[in-house]
């Protein structure tokens, strides 16, 4: 009898153990399954997306976007004037024509007729973020970054670039 007591105690013991372990183990959201190495890319958050593009890897140190140079015209929006940035995935989508790949970073500086920087937008591409979407997270910051203006499934910009669908989102050039 003795010997069915333990056992049922060793039981109960591993089957809380299990359960406790479950219930404690963190769920993977489906974009942070696509990302890879969390310390590669951000999360689709304003701040972690920050501390990314300007810490972790400054992005005025990525090339600009093909065909285009420093302060090229703009239009409201972003600003009269436009610079604009890529990371290496964003660049090799483009030179591909096939959309942007996921954890592409599209970075624009947006200056007023007076070359004075106004706010930095972004585009972040998350794979499984925002499929309506285009799966697109979108950003905006002061012109010192110390600001969030603007983080998520931004509606304003979501109204705007699903103009260009087609073209992913993107008004910047073709990329499909």
């Amino acid at each position: 009898m003795r010997k069915y007591v333990v056992v049922i105690l060793a039981l109960i013991f591993i089957a809380s153990a299990v359960i406790i372990a479950y219930a404690g183990h963190e769920r993977v959201i489906p974009w942070e399954s696509s990302r890879g190495h969390y310390d590669v890319m951000p999360l689709p958050d304003g701040g972690d997306l920050r501390h990314h593009i300007a810490g972790h890897s400054d992005y005025k140190t990525w090339k600009m976007w093909p065909g285009k140079g420093e302060l090229y015209k703009g239009k409201e929006p972003h600003g009269s004037l436009l610079t604009t940035y890529v990371n290496d995935r964003a660049l090799k989508s483009i030179d591909k024509m096939k959309g942007m790949a996921n954890n592409s970073i599209i970075v624009k500086e947006n200056y007023a007729p007076n070359a004075k920087l106004m706010a930095v937008t972004v585009m972040y591409k998350v794979k499984g973020y925002n499929p309506e979407g285009g799966d697109w997270f979108w950003a905006k910051y002061s012109p010192d970054m110390t600001e969030i203006m603007a983080q998520g499934k931004v509606s304003d910009c979501l109204g705007c670039h699903s103009t260009v669908k087609n073209n992913d989102y993107v008004f910047a050039g073709p990329v499909k």
